[in-house]
């Protein structure tokens, strides 16, 4: 496979003093075609200027032949890592992509964080930013860090066969040696790489055929376990800078409110409180420690104002839905393509979809030193390039006089896609002489956190005779966090792609489709934010568990009936029949009030296909028993890493649906903890077995497919134990009950959302 490279152009100045700052013999730059589709990088030979001091700010590698790679002199290679680790391994998947083309072991790389840039390590999938989020990583960067390690390759055999005075073709690389095998000679990296940072790049670069791979496609243990194993990994929280103090912080807790007045007479008394400072809607004590500043908080005496959401509360906003469904104007995503047939029976169905907050273990936290002109960021971020931003915008600083050292992250589910507090961290420490280290209590990050949206939908279709939807219509309503986040990715009439995500590309052959989606902006200060497994994880709970309903009205099982509705040889068909095949669906019957419910899609450029198994007890106890996932992801590069993946993914899932939701009243969010806003505990877990079907296809995204399909496959489990057709989440146990007299033994002993297992 022939890379060829672009023809020698112009790099702008901007993209020039970045390649400064990332410095090597040698650097090239990156250009990612813009756009959405695979991301296809284009690299420029053009040699930086100053790239000598630049290397030697970097400790001199001799050997820097674009942004991702150093090879220094003892023959170790660095690999500038362009997306955060928060949890999912891409460390190590990009690491293998990379140590593949280039010829070493993964245990031969030592993994570095990026510096933040756009220009260098922005993902074409999303819009050409540093981010890290909407399972790209791997699909964004699968041709061009190949590429990346191939130019190394390339020009390190160039140099071992110059010395050599034989043919580079004559030369083979392996666990970073170059070997020439008809003499018997061979050279490390280390021995070359100078005289390699030397050569001109190559024209073309020739990609491995994948039956060659040695390193992808292995079930490798992941470059960052060992750290974090033994302690020695440093998330955000974790950093320490000399003089640091640290702060806790109170904000508003209704939705848009402000502070008021402010007695810290109390709080100043406690041993170790240094200061009380002060924003339009939150205050924040200093102290020696975070004991200290924790205590001096709860010292405070503090007077909120009321704002505009003082009377606001969750069926306030629900009713608001349902109203701007009936009436707001309505975008199409997807047209139907002829009319449908006279006749038929008419199915329609509502869904309400709650609030979600994300609530990673790490606690939200920034360290930021503020100093005349400059300004020195510590997070753990998933948009490096977006907090250098709004630094420089609070600090009225350029852009290159911030800093920011990202850190891994102790969970992101795309919580660290905002950059709210680390703003209020900025906004902190510009008040003060020395680097502040700010902590959100796990309180202050469920209470102010940037949910997923509340969404409300309606769906309908009209079977014919054959039982088959001969129309489909689908209507969501719901706020846009793209239309806030990066309003420039919305389309042309204000469609919000991620709210029709896996709602307008059914996996299933339907022509007579429509899908449209209604605008409802939240009130002032009620944000809403990505939520892992963003537009799919809302819509997949409504098209699965409806096209279940269809199944269950047409009389039919509900794999067939999927199986009727899809293209033979189709890929999402080969996930839904590797899954029942492993689960054995239809060979047994199933003992009372156990089900299976199926969910099968699209999302996120990969298949995949859930199969959960559920017991309910007669008072309403929901016990998972058994979890099979089927999932084609293209080519598999770590299938241990998508184990972790798709089993992490769907707890993350079943979780949210069983347990979660966030509600307000009095325009404040009433969740607070993890003992009402609560997970999966390990003796609640399914037995869980994933499968990947063999696929010669480019790798598509895995982060969040987990969690998509759980909602539906758990809801259409309970449907087939219970009879009890979900139409909101997260379950009620009350919903489950078996009889009245089951519910009356239940209204005993308690119940509600977090009770059901």
């Amino acid at each position: 496979m022939k890379t060829r490279m672009p023809p020698d152009t112009d790099i702008d100045s901007g993209r020039r003093a970045v390649m400064k700052l990332a410095g090597g013999g040698l650097a090239v730059a990156f250009l990612w075609t813009a756009g959405l589709g695979p991301a296809v990088a284009q690299m420029n030979p053009r040699r930086q200027a100053a790239d000598e001091a630049a290397a030697a700010a970097d400790g001199n590698p001799p050997f820097a032949p674009n942004a991702f790679i150093r090879i220094d002199a003892d023959g170790s290679v660095r690999l500038v890592m362009p997306s955060a680790e928060m949890g999912q391994a891409i460390y190590t998947g990009i690491s293998m992509m990379l140590a593949e083309e280039l010829g070493v072991g993964l245990d031969q790389i030592k993994v570095e964080h990026s510096i933040a840039s756009d220009a260098l390590y922005g993902i074409a999938l999303l819009g050409g930013g540093q981010i890290t989020g909407g399972s790209t990583s791997t699909r964004g960067q699968w041709q061009s860090l190949r590429e990346a390690g191939a130019v190394a390759r390339e020009m390190l055999v160039a140099a071992a066969a110059a010395q050599w005075h034989v043919d580079p073709a004559s030369c083979s690389v392996a666990r970073g040696t170059i070997t020439h095998a008809a003499s018997g000679r061979t050279l490390g990296f280390g021995a070359v790489a100078e005289a390699a940072g030397k050569l001109p790049q190559p024209a073309t670069v020739t990609l491995k055929d994948p039956k060659d791979f040695t390193v992808i496609g292995k079930p490798l243990r992941r470059v960052d376990s060992p750290d974090k194993v033994n302690g020695g990994t440093q998330f955000g929280i974790d950093v320490k800078v000399p003089g640091m103090k640290y702060a806790a912080v109170r904000t508003s807790p209704e939705l848009a409110g402000t502070l008021g007045s402010v007695d810290d007479t109390k709080a100043r008394a406690i041993p170790g409180v240094i200061d009380v400072i002060k924003l339009d809607n939150a205050v924040a004590v200093v102290g020696e420690h975070y004991w200290a500043a924790h205590r001096g908080l709860d010292a405070l005496e503090i007077e909120w104002r009321k704002g505009v959401n003082a009377h606001l509360d969750t069926a306030t906003l629900v009713g608001a839905l349902q109203e701007s469904s009936r009436t707001g104007p309505a975008l199409v995503g997807r047209q139907p393509k002829g009319e449908a047939a006279a006749g038929g029976k008419a199915v329609e169905m509502t869904f309400v979809s709650p609030m979600l907050a994300h609530a990673p273990m790490e606690p939200l936290n920034a360290t930021v030193h503020v100093t005349p002109g400059k300004c020195e960021v510590w997070t753990g971020t998933q948009v490096p390039t977006r907090v250098q931003k709004e630094a420089a915008r609070i600090c009225g600083i350029p852009l290159e006089a911030v800093t920011v050292n990202n850190q891994y992250l102790g969970g992101g589910f795309g919580r660290r896609l905002e950059t709210d507090q680390v703003e209020q961290a900025v906004a902190f420490a510009k008040q003060v002489a020395y680097p502040l280290k700010v902590i959100w209590s796990r309180e202050e990050d469920i209470r102010h956190d940037r949910v997923r949206p509340l969404y409300f939908d309606r769906i309908s279709a009209t079977l014919g005779d054959d039982g088959k939807p001969t129309s489909w219509k689908h209507r969501i309503t719901s706020g846009t966090v793209l239309g806030r986040w990066l309003p420039a990715a919305m389309g042309k009439d204000g469609m919000d792609s991620d709210a029709i995500e896996s709602a307008a590309d059914l996996p299933y052959d339907m022509d007579n489709v429509l899908v449209e989606w209604v605008r409802h902006e939240m009130p002032p200060g009620l944000v809403v934010g990505w939520w892992r497994g963003v537009g799919p994880t809302h819509n997949l709970f409504i098209v699965e568990s409806f096209i279940d309903h269809l199944a269950q009205t047409a009389g039919k099982d509900p794999l067939a009936y999927r199986r009727s509705l899809m293209k033979p040889g189709s890929r999402p068909l080969g996930v839904l029949d590797l899954a029942a095949e492993k689960i054995g669906w239809g060979r047994q019957p199933l003992p009372a009030r156990v089900g299976r419910g199926i969910a099968v899609a699209s999302p996120f450029g990969s298949h995949v296909c859930a199969i959960v198994e559920v017991e309910v007890t007669a008072q309403g106890v929901l016990r998972l028993r058994r979890a099979v996932v089927a999932v084609d992801v293209g080519i598999a590069i770590n299938p241990s890493s998508i184990q972790a993946q798709v089993q992490g993914g769907l707890l993350f899932g079943l979780s949210a649906a069983m347990f979660n939701g966030i509600t307000l009243k009095d325009g404040m969010i009433e969740q607070s903890n993890f003992h009402d806003y609560r997970t999966l505990r390990i003796n609640e877990a399914p037995v869980m077995e994933v499968y990947t079907v063999n696929s010669s296809e480019s790798p598509g995204g895995l982060g969040e497919v987990g969690t998509a399909i759980a909602a539906p496959a758990l809801a259409n489990a309970i449907y087939a134990a219970t009879g009890v057709r979900l139409s909101e989440l997260p379950v009620t146990r009350t919903s489950l009950v078996e009889s009245a007299e089951a519910l009356k033994h239940v209204a005993e002993i308690g119940t509600g959302k977090g009770d059901v297992a």
